[in-house]
């Protein structure tokens, strides 16, 4: 019996010696071998088209070949892999690339600190120096936010499950309405100025606000240009600091290389990780205002702070941001699925579908319960890689990889077509 398990199931050594705590292996149960572009294949060899980008980690696509040809050269000349913070070429050339590339044709100013190789890293560092620069202790945060798995990354995050995975109270944090939560009606930054005005409100100065302009996990919810510029006013006004997590909807996901730059907002610290890195290799950059940039040397580190391959693989992927030719392509893809995904609204009105995002992170939240695990598990049979998000796994979530040609966005948008059109002839009859 155990023999035939190991020769019928693809997942039995996993499910033998991994942890309970896996999760996407579940939803996607096969054993993928090899990837190129936005396309993966398992060992069977089906073709999979690539809807879900490493959550984001993969907007220039699984093995891009530039990318892999610098990679390549720097390992046969047998450059630094490691090296804690110490000064490499590696990292001197992503930082004056970053500046060039990035920061100067945008009239920013940041300092670049590498507070280690993942997002949570990223938002760690952010919150400790918000902390350390006003002398205050509580951080606001959103309904429905997600900022990471460690615990103060945890503490500003919204998911009760999530949280409930931290086994501890989580403190020094209030929670407050994103944008449109209390409905179209309701300006929640109006209703967040006036807790910080009122003395009797029970909410005490925060020493930062931390945000993502499109709340990737929490179910794509996009806040308004408007409603960002007016939280900025209340920072400014109050003197709390504003950090943007543009972990996930960065690295040009909602098209223009930070998604807060439509706002004309400037945050006083960026968090950056997932393709920053260029390759799916981990990085995270914590960007910094210089006034604000008041660490003792030392004071936040990790071992893992200089990855030097993800330093060659980063540097290279600036290259797609040399002009604005691909942020217009990015933003050309995401008309075309805002298209798709409001005919497939008003073509099944059964699921109550409510299409939501911007750029190339969009998706539909739909009102039947567990449809949208459905209709990704539907996809993934038709070879369609396909997450869910939000609080109950109700919305389906389209992150392919930005450099997707037409062919291939064409030919992943049918699949899900196809996949909600037998998903209806599930639905219940009323």
């Amino acid at each position: 019996m155990k023999i035939l398990e190991e020769v019928t199931n693809p997942l039995y050594v996993f499910e033998q010696l991994e942890s309970e705590v896996r999760s996407y292996c579940r939803s996607f149960p096969t054993v993928f071998s090899r990837s190129s572009g936005y396309k993966v294949w398992d060992r069977k060899g089906k073709e999979y088209i690539d809807f879900f980008a490493g959550a984001g980690s993969l907007n220039y696509g699984h093995n891009n070949p530039k990318i892999k040809q610098k990679l390549i050269e720097y390992l046969m000349k047998d450059g630094i892999t490691h090296s804690l913070d110490m000064a490499t070429e590696a990292k001197e050339e992503l930082l004056v690339g970053f500046r060039d590339v990035i920061l100067k044709p945008r009239k920013l100013n940041y300092k670049v600190m590498f507070p280690g190789p993942t997002g949570t890293n990223s938002v760690e560092s952010a919150l400790k120096l918000a902390r350390k620069v006003t002398g205050r202790e509580i951080v606001m945060s959103f309904t429905n936010a997600f900022h990471g798995m460690t615990v103060g990354s945890l503490s500003v995050t919204g998911n009760k499950f999530k949280r409930r995975g931290a086994g501890m109270s989580l403190t020094n944090t209030v929670s407050m309405p994103f944008d449109g939560y209390l409905g179209n009606q309701v300006n929640t930054a109006e209703y967040i100025e006036r807790f910080l005005e009122d003395n009797g409100s029970g909410v005490s100065l925060p020493a930062a606000i931390i945000l993502e302009t499109v709340q990737g996990e929490g179910g794509i919810n996009a806040a308004s240009f408007e409603w960002l510029k007016e939280i900025e006013s209340i920072c400014r006004r109050w003197e709390i600091l504003l950090i943007v997590d543009d972990v996930q909807v960065g690295c040009g996901r909602t098209g223009p290389f930070f998604s807060f730059e439509p706002a004309g907002i400037q945050p006083d610290i960026i968090c950056l990780s997932k393709s920053i890195g260029g390759y799916g290799i981990p990085l995270a950059l914590t960007l910094i205002k210089p006034e604000h940039d008041v660490w003792e040397p030392g004071e936040h580190n990790g071992t893992f702070r200089g990855h030097n391959l993800a330093f060659v693989a980063g540097r290279e992927a600036l290259q797609y941001w040399e002009t604005d030719q691909f942020s217009k392509q990015i933003q050309q893809k995401g008309e075309k699925v805002n298209r798709f995904l409001r005919q497939l609204v008003e073509r099944y009105p059964e699921m109550r579908g409510e299409v939501r995002g911007r750029g190339l992170i969009q998706g539909i939240a739909l009102g039947v319960d567990g449809l949208a695990e459905k209709i990704c598990a539907a996809a993934f049979d038709k070879g369609l890689i396909m997450e869910t998000s939000g609080p109950s796994s109700e919305v389906i979530k389209l992150l392919p990889p930005l450099i997707i040609d037409n062919e291939g966005l064409e030919k992943g948008l049918q699949i899900i077509a196809a996949s909600f059109e037998q998903c209806r002839r599930d639905l219940p009859v009323n």
